[in-house]
């Protein structure tokens, strides 16, 4: 049996199939789904999506967002952003990744909200240099 997965951003679907397995990263930790799995709802954290499809891997990176599992073997998954590894730049990411490195050395100068909101990004970056790396490895 399949699950039938989707992950959406506000500005495209960027992957929807029907796949054996898919790992999740959430904040209580990571989950892997297969068909028939409980009802869930969850917290997405920033990081790796791992698809399994008859035998063959695709990696995605995620930021926030939500994650539902349905009664009927589906996952959808609502995130802030996702892109395939194919798709990363990791040249790019790794230059947003100093940038904000360096913005956070002077932590003091920036409220409670600017300094979550450069933490999550760092985060984010970090996950699309891991996952376009790993991916570019597996070619």
């Amino acid at each position: 049996m399949k699950i039938k997965f989707k992950i959406i951003t506000l500005e495209r679907v960027v992957y929807q199939d029907e796949v054996d397995a898919v790992t999740i990263p959430t904040t209580d930790g990571e989950i892997t789904v297969l068909a028939r799995h409980t009802p869930l709802v969850a917290i997405l954290k920033s990081g790796r999506i791992m698809v399994k499809k008859d035998g063959a891997q695709l990696l995605l990176s995620v930021s926030s967002g939500f994650v539902e599992i349905r009664q009927d073997s589906e996952v959808v998954i609502l995130a802030d952003t996702a892109e395939r590894a194919e798709e990363i730049d990791i040249e790019r990411a790794d230059e947003a990744r100093r940038r904000v490195e360096e913005m956070l050395k002077e932590k003091d100068k920036f409220d409670d909200l600017t300094f979550a909101r450069m933490q999550a990004q760092l985060e984010k970056e970090l996950a699309r240099i891991h996952v376009g790396k790993k991916y570019r490895k597996l070619r």
